[in-house]
């Protein structure tokens, strides 16, 4: 199981960098919606930071629930219209 755990860590490790280099804020950049996309944005990196941080440490169950929270803040701003991302592939929940 463990192995389990610690490949699907950094499986979503990836997945969020990857995510946060394709996303790009849509919104002007003179409204409230690109502020909102902008702190959606930064919770997402800080979550990848910190998720490299348990990592680091040796604690992959909390870097896997950072990468995944990380990764949620991203896919909820572009289903509702925050930020551009590819709509096809395994990066983001958008049609």
């Amino acid at each position: 199981m463990a192995a389990d755990l610690e490949e699907k860590t950094d499986r979503y490790g990836d997945l969020l960098a990857e995510a946060l280099e394709e996303a790009t804020v849509a919104p002007r950049a003179d409204t409230p919606l690109a502020d909102a996309a902008a702190e959606c944005y930064e919770m997402a990196e800080s979550y990848l930071e910190d998720g490299r941080h348990f990592r680091e440490n040796d604690d992959p169950v909390n870097a896997l629930a950072a990468f995944s929270y990380g990764h949620a803040w991203l896919d909820a701003g572009a289903r509702v219209g925050l930020f551009d991302v590819p709509t096809e592939g395994h990066l983001f929940t958008v049609e």
